[in-house]
Parts: C-alpha cells; sequence; structure tokens
C-alpha cells in the first residue's frame, strides 16, 4: 500500500536567483533554500521546477495597463517614470531593472505550486518566496508587485469550490481581502498587528466583506508583544476567554492567571475553529510571513517558529489541499530558521539544535540554534479585548453559509 504523497517543494536555482535581488530581502531565498537543504528535507520532498507566469495568468487578477507599465520601467530600469507614482511604484516598490520578470516568476511559483494540488500530486505544496499579499489589481503596494496569493487562489477555485485564505504575516493581508471581498467562495482570515500609522492601515475586527462576501473576510487586529506560548491546551475551549467560561471559575485560580497571557493562542486556534466550522473549506492557502518572529527588525510581535508551528499544525490536521507560502521576515537568519523549522513541521521531522554546517553558517551566530528566543517585550494585549474580538467573529461566522 502507497504511503501518503510527499509535499512538493517549488525550486529552482534560476527562481532563487531571480528572488535573492529583490532588495528588501537580498539573498534571503537562498538563505532559506540552503538551510532546508542542509537539513538534509529536501530527500522527503517532491521537488518541482516553477514556470513564469504567462502575461495571461498574471492579468486573471491584475490589469493590463499596470502589468505593461511594470513590464516597460523593467526594462529600462526606469525608477522615475512619471506615470509610475500612480501604480504605486516608487519608494516602498522601487522599479528597478528586471522587477517584471522577479514578479511573473514568483506569480508563475506559486502558481505551479496550486497546480501540482489540482493534479493530485501531493496534498501540500510550498512556495517559500511566495506571499506577497499588498499588491492590489492595479497597484504595487509595500514590496509586493504582484500578488501571487490571490493568483494560487484563483488557480485552486478551477477545482476547489471554496478556498480559505489563512494570513499570519505581521501586516494585513489587504491585497487578498480585497480581491475576494464581494465573494463568499474565498474566505480570507488575517492576524495581524493592527495599530495607528503601522501598514497598511486596514484589518480592523469590523471589516468583514461586502455584498455577497459579507462575512466572508475575517479580522484579528493585535498589538505589540503578543506571544506563543501553550496555546495548543486551550484550542478546543476558546469559545469564552473568562474564568467561568472555560470552567476555571471551578478550579485553581493560578490555572485562570496562565491561560490570561495566552490571548493570542486564542485568538488564533478560537478563531480558525469557528471559520473552520462555518466554512466548510475544500483548500487552504497559508501565509507564514516570519515577520512575527522575535529579533524582526519591524520590533512588534514575539513570536517564535514553535508558536507558528503549533498553528500549522491545526490547519494540517484537517488534511485538505493546502498550499504554503511565504511573505515578510526582515531578519533574514530568523527567517530561515522559521521556515525551515516548519518545513520540519511539514513532514513531521524534529530538526537538530545545532545549526548544519553550509554556505550561510556564519549568518546564524553567535549562538548557531535552530530555536529563536522571545525577548522581553511587554505583552500589549489585553485579554478583554482578544474576548470581545472573539466574540464577535463568532457572531459573524453565523451568517456564514
Amino acid at each position: 500500500m502507497a504511503g501518503p504523497l510527499p509535499p512538493v517543494y517549488v525550486y529552482s536555482p534560476e527562481y532563487v536567483a531571480l528572488c535573492d535581488s529583490l532588495c528588501k530581502v537580498p539573498k534571503r531565498a537562498s538563505m532559506v533554500h540552503s538551510l532546508i537543504e542542509a537539513y538534509s528535507l529536501l530527500d522527503q520532498m517532491k521537488i518541482v521546477k516553477p514556470k513564469v507566469a504567462s502575461m495571461e495568468e498574471m492579468a486573471s487578477f491584475h490589469t493590463d495597463a499596470y502589468l505593461q507599465h511594470l513590464q516597460k520601467v523593467s526594462e529600462e530600469g526606469d525608477d522615475d517614470h512619471p506615470e509610475s507614482v500612480e501604480y504605486g511604484l516608487g519608494y516602498d516598490c522601487p522599479a528597478t531593472e528586471g522587477i517584471f520578470e522577479y514578479a511573473a516568476a514568483v506569480g508563475g511559483a506559486t502558481i505551479t505550486a496550486a497546480q501540482c494540488l489540482l493534479d493530485g500530486k501531493c496534498k501540500v505544496a510550498i512556495n517559500w518566496p511566495g506571499g506577497w499579499h499588498h499588491a492590489k489589481k492595479d497597484e504595487a503596494s509595500g514590496f509586493c508587485y504582484l500578488n501571487d496569493a490571490v493568483l494560487g487562489i484563483l488557480r485552486l477555485r478551477q477545482k476547489f469550490g471554496r478556498v480559505l485564505y489563512i494570513d499570519l504575516d505581521l501586516h494585513h493581508g489587504d491585497g487578498v481581502e480585497d480581491a475576494f471581498s464581494f465573494t463568499s467562495k474565498v474566505m480570507t482570515v488575517s492576524l495581524h498587528k493592527f495599530s495607528p500609522g503601522f501598514f497598511p492601515g486596514t484589518g480592523d475586527v469590523t471589516d468583514v466583506g461586502l455584498g455577497k462576501g459579507r462575512y466572508y473576510s475575517v479580522n484579528v487586529p493585535i498589538q505589540d508583544g503578543i506571544q506563543d506560548e501553550k496555546y495548543y491546551q486551550i484550542c478546543e475551549t476558546a469559545d469564552d476567554l473568562s474564568p467561568e467560561g472555560i470552567g476555571l471559575g471551578r478550579r485553581h485560580p493560578a490555572q485562570w492567571d496562565f491561560l490570561s497571557g495566552c490571548s493570542d493562542c486564542v485568538s488564533f486556534l478560537g478563531v480558525l475553529k469557528e471559520v473552520y466550522a462555518a466554512f466548510n473549506p475544500d483548500a487552504v492557502v497559508l501565509q507564514l510571513g516570519a515577520d512575527t518572529i522575535a529579533g524582526d527588525p519591524m520590533c512588534s510581535f514575539n513570536m517564535t517558529p514553535e508558536g507558528v508551528g503549533k498553528c500549522l499544525k491545526y490547519v494540517l490536521q484537517w488534511q485538505l489541499a493546502t498550499l504554503i507560502l511565504g511573505g515578510g521576515g526582515y531578519n533574514l537568519a530568523n527567517t530561515a530558521r522559521c521556515w525551515t523549522y516548519l518545513t520540519g513541521v511539514i513532514l513531521g521531522r524534529t530538526l537538530s539544535s545545532e545549526i548544519p554546517d553550509h554556505e550561510f553558517f556564519t549568518e546564524y551566530g553567535p549562538d548557531y540554534v535552530l530555536e529563536i528566543t522571545p525577548s522581553c517585550r511587554p505583552d500589549r494585549n489585553e485579554p478583554q479585548r482578544i474576548q470581545e474580538i472573539l466574540n464577535s467573529v463568532k457572531g459573524n461566522m453565523k451568517h456564514v453559509v
């Protein structure tokens, strides 16, 4: 009897080289791939060479005018084109030479991964250099030139009736939410930092979608300092955060103290439990931006790969066709640590603490270990506010059919 299909890992040397050229995360793609390879994880996955997205495939979401302009400035390396501003090209998204080829490569890689799921070649497909979730149909935004997540979802929709998009990046997945805000066939769930002045400024709990898509956009706004300790134990009892609600009024008060410091896990797993039960998806796209991890230059959340890994395991237990994407992550070594650890989670592998010797070994000093230690940053999330958010989401899910 044949065993389960190995995950598909989208990779080619040419693809990684193109992704390395992105000025916001230089060499990150190589660091991630090299560490995954150093832990001998490639042997357990089916490596698939990505195709480059055609203009027609990219135009399934983006406008012809935007794509043609991006191609034009990419060929000329023209960062001062007078029309670029209206297309979002400039400070955050410089129009460097070759940027169109990069965008088409990432979009094509995510479409390739989605196609592998459509064809039944795997249950899980991975494109770590993907996950650029801010790009709009006619505009670059937040380092994102092409919304590969949207292109992947559109490809999955060719077979799967209902697609659930879960975004765990530090930033709100606004581009993906906007793309599907009017449909009930795609539900978008985003957990993100939400505070005045923080990019992109959207994604409050009251943002729930529009028209036929009303209540099919789910937003979990979170404050700085959130941690991931021991949340899995309470994922099944996340209906009410009060001591009485979880039955802790009849237990030792110290147990309530422990849980009240764990508001992040209650929000995540409580929300996903509600979403899964209400929406009943056929496929999942999971964006796992690593800018939530302690040590990221964004200096906001205080998560570890282990915490994100528990979230990933929770989704994988649904045993649906699952497309895994990267996203943000600006401490390059920690991003490589995180996504390598998560690759191990997908494979059911426990990885050695010691970073193996490889091309980028010196980047992991001074400790040279896989683990990431949370900082001393205080958690600004009040249990009462998290409870309000969870109650709001739970109430909205009653409208989902």
